[in-house]
C-alpha cells in the first residue's frame, strides 16, 4: 500500500486528487495539510511513502519544504504539483530534491502513475519536461536568468514579487533582515536590476508568481 500526504494550501484541490486516488486500491492518504507548519507535524507524526506538495503555500513555499526535506535527510519521496508551468518551475523542483513533477491541469490518470512511478523509487516527469532537460544538455547557455539563482535567492525574489517587506521576508524564512538584504542585492545584480519593482515585473513576465 502507498501511503501518501496532501500538502496544498486549497482545500478543493486536496479534495480533488484524494478523490482520484481513493479509485486505486493500492493507494491511501493518510493525511492533508495546508501549510508547512501542518505539514511537519504531519511528518513527525504519520509515515508516508509519498508527499504530493504544491509550490505555492501561505509561509514556507514548496521550494523551502524540499530544502528543509533535504536537510533533514527524509525518506518521503516528493511529487510536486503545481499551477505553475513545467518551463518554470519543473526543472528547478527537481533539482531541489523532488522526484517529480505534474501540473494541476494535468489528466489524472497520470497523476496515479506518477505517484506510482515516484513510491517505486523512480524519477516522474512528462514528456515536455524530457525535452526540456535534452534540450538543456544540448544547449546549456539557453538558462534564462533566474535559472542562476540560489534557492534562497529565488525565495527572496517570490516574496519581493508578492509584495513583503524584507522585515516579513526575514522573518517568514528565520534569517536576519541583513542577510535578506544581501540576497536581495545579488537578486539586482545577477537579474541586472535596480529596485523592487522591477523584481517584481521580472517575476510576473517571467510567470514566477
Amino acid at each position: 500500500m502507498i501511503r501518501v500526504l496532501l500538502c496544498d494550501d486549497h482545500a478543493m484541490v486536496r479534495r480533488g486528487i484524494r478523490d482520484t486516488l481513493a479509485d486505486c486500491v493500492d493507494m491511501q492518504v493518510v493525511g492533508e495539510s495546508g501549510n508547512y507548519a501542518e505539514l511537519k507535524e504531519h511528518l513527525r507524526v504519520t509515515a508516508c511513502d509519498v508527499l504530493i506538495l504544491d509550490i505555492n503555500l501561505p509561509g514556507r513555499s514548496g521550494l523551502e519544504v524540499l530544502a528543509s526535506l533535504r536537510e533533514s535527510q527524509s525518506q518521503v519521496r516528493v511529487l510536486v504539483v503545481s499551477m505553475f508551468s513545467e518551463d518554470q518551475y519543473a526543472i528547478r523542483c527537481l533539482r531541489a530534491g523532488a522526484h517529480g513533477y505534474l501540473n494541476k491541469a494535468g489528466d489524472p490518470v497520470e497523476l496515479v502513475e506518477a505517484v506510482r512511478a515516484v513510491a517505486r523509487g523512480r524519477k516522474y516527469v512528462t514528456a515536455s519536461v524530457s525535452d526540456m532537460l535534452v534540450d538543456q544538455l544540448s544547449t546549456p547557455s539557453s538558462e534564462s536568468l533566474h535559472d542562476r539563482l540560489s534557492e534562497r535567492e529565488l525565495q527572496t525574489l517570490l516574496k519581493i514579487a508578492s509584495g513583503k517587506r524584507l522585515s516579513d521576508i526575514a522573518e517568514e524564512l528565520m534569517l536576519s533582515p541583513k542577510t535578506v538584504s544581501v540576497y536581495r542585492a545579488r537578486l539586482l545584480e545577477k537579474l541586472g536590476l535596480t529596485n523592487n519593482a522591477e523584481l517584481t515585473v521580472y517575476a510576473i513576465r517571467n510567470e514566477l508568481v
